[in-house]
């Protein structure tokens, strides 16, 4: 895969998994309301993926040291991984009730990140089980972050 590619998908899915979780897991313990998870989704699949695309175009050229084909190649990748891949989180939340939604959401996400991980620690030759420990604790680090921070944004409401 050429590495205009490969970056704009891994960083797509990395930060569609770790952002979308994140979110999902606040706003679920700080509202409970599917209705505010699930715009809280769309509003990741589209705001933070065109974000993301922007970001990593302006890194991209900043490096100058790729085409404007590559670097339009990993904006594109970037910002289709992120969205696509966000929205696939809808999918339990519209199926499942909430609290079984964000445990099969948590599951998926965590499949993905491992299996990512896994690939690419093997493409470059280091132990996988490290690359794959080290990214599912941050994800962890992130979720467990959010949660709390909705548990407290509940306790504010009037």
């Amino acid at each position: 895969m050429k590495e205009s590619l490969r970056t704009g998908i891994t960083f797509g899915l990395t930060s569609a998994i770790i952002t979308t979780l994140g979110l999902m897991v606040g706003l679920h313990s700080g509202t409970h309301s599917r209705f505010i998870v699930l715009g809280g989704i769309l509003t990741i699949a589209i705001a933070d993926a065109f974000s993301d695309a922007l970001g990593i175009h302006i890194s991209e050229e900043s490096e100058n040291t790729h085409t404007i084909k590559e670097i339009w190649i990993s904006t594109v990748a970037t910002f289709l991984a992120k969205f696509l891949f966000a929205l696939t989180f809808a999918v339990p939340v519209l199926l499942l009730s909430l609290s079984t939604a964000i445990i099969v959401s948590l599951l998926w996400g965590m499949l993905i990140l491992a299996s990512l991980s896994y690939a690419m620690a093997k493409s470059q030759g280091t132990a996988p089980w490290k690359v794959v420990v080290e990214h599912i604790l941050i994800a962890l680090v992130v979720v467990g972050i959010t949660h709390l921070v909705g548990d407290w944004v509940a306790t504010l409401s009037v």
